[in-house]
């Protein structure tokens, strides 16, 4: 994710933290500083706030320790102002699995909160629930309720909660996938009207939380509709097969007049019949901004890339356009270039399929 940085790595998941999370912290320390006038205050509102996300780290990591033992690699765990994201390469393709994976977080802070439980308990320091909340609590106090919130709350049968897959799980077990997962993320847009409305009169995070819930539910609708859209559908059947190429020794206006004379955004690029690159329109503008028309394809190219074969199953495909975050695949058939995969095509495609079959 841009604006993202690593921090560290856990249990072999590399852990960044998104700039804005330290606004998240400046303002903390503001607040604090603000209702105490004392520099002290604001450092125990920050320490309190790196504790917290710390076990959403934990949350995270259960997530992606669950999904390890079915074969399911995290590409990494994301900090951001409002929680923590566990980048799984794919989602389990079976319900007891992916029931399994997203119980695994709430379980954690589930763990976390009994053991400080335990810890007050044995120190003849635990304060009554009711007192949780108060100033009175103590900082372990309140790292364990916020603990027994987080695993409530995520319990929400919501997307992109951990409760709106839970809840996928189980429809799944007796529904087609697709099905299970609009009827989820219908609760899950029912209760994001509700935090709305509640909202608008009580408490205004809710109203961005019930646009953050709306927004997950759609997307993973959507997401799960072109999974499955393109499953057992080879790529030769919505690759482009008209396309055009460039040379790495070509000038950049090349690519400026095949951009201009057609559609293509990205091209691939050539050298002895060998692809070795592919030349983006973000990446030609760059370097037409900073080096000129007459600078090499070579100079700005990626050499770095992802291709699909033309056996590769769509679903396949569209992960990798996915998880890349790249706009255009280069089809290979036996090492040799016969087409081109973009998000754009893929969308043609779906759309045609579902008109063939309405």
């Amino acid at each position: 994710m841009r604006w993202s940085f690593r921090i560290g790595r856990l249990a072999g998941i590399d852990v960044f933290i998104h700039f804005t999370f330290f606004l998240l912290l400046a303002w903390i320390a503001f607040i604090h500083y603000n209702q105490n006038e004392s520099v002290a205050a604001a450092v125990a509102g920050i320490a309190f706030i790196l504790v917290v996300f710390a076990c959403v780290v934990l949350h995270e990591l259960g997530h992606a320790l669950t999904a390890r033992k079915y074969d399911i690699k995290t590409r990494d765990i994301i900090l951001l102002p409002i929680g923590g994201v566990a980048r799984l390469e794919k989602m389990p393709d079976k319900p007891a699995q992916e029931l399994w994976v997203a119980l695994a977080g709430p379980a954690v802070n589930i763990a976390i909160a009994a053991i400080l439980g335990a810890y007050l308990y044995l120190t003849n320091s635990f304060t009554p629930i009711s007192q949780l909340t108060n100033a009175s609590a103590t900082f372990v106090e309140q790292i364990m309720a916020v603990n027994i919130f987080l695993a409530l709350f995520n319990m929400v049968p919501a997307f992109p909660m951990d409760g709106g897959r839970i809840l996928r799980a189980l429809l799944a077990a007796r529904l087609p996938y697709p099905k299970a997962t609009q009827y989820a993320a219908t609760l899950g847009q029912g209760i994001a009207v509700l935090f709305g409305f509640v909202g608008l009169f009580y408490n205004p995070l809710l109203l961005f939380i019930a646009f953050f819930v709306w927004i997950g539910a759609a997307q993973e609708t959507k997401l799960t509709q072109m999974k499955f859209a393109f499953s057992g559908i080879p790529v030769t059947d919505a690759m482009l097969t008209n396309f055009r190429t460039l040379e790495r020794t070509q000038p950049l206006e090349q690519a400026v007049k095949l951009t201009i004379s057609g559609t293509q955004k990205d091209f691939p690029v050539i050298d002895k019949g060998e692809i070795v690159g592919v030349l983006t329109q973000s990446d030609l503008l760059a370097a037409l901004s900073s080096r000129g028309p007459q600078a090499l394809v070579s100079e700005a190219m990626q050499n770095q890339f992802v291709t699909v074969e033309s056996y590769d199953m769509l679903e396949t495909a569209f992960g990798k356009l996915k998880d890349c975050n790249c706009h255009t695949l280069p089809v290979k058939h036996n090492n040799r270039l016969v087409g081109l995969l973009t998000m754009d095509n893929l969308g043609e495609f779906m759309r045609i399929q579902s008109a063939i079959n309405n």
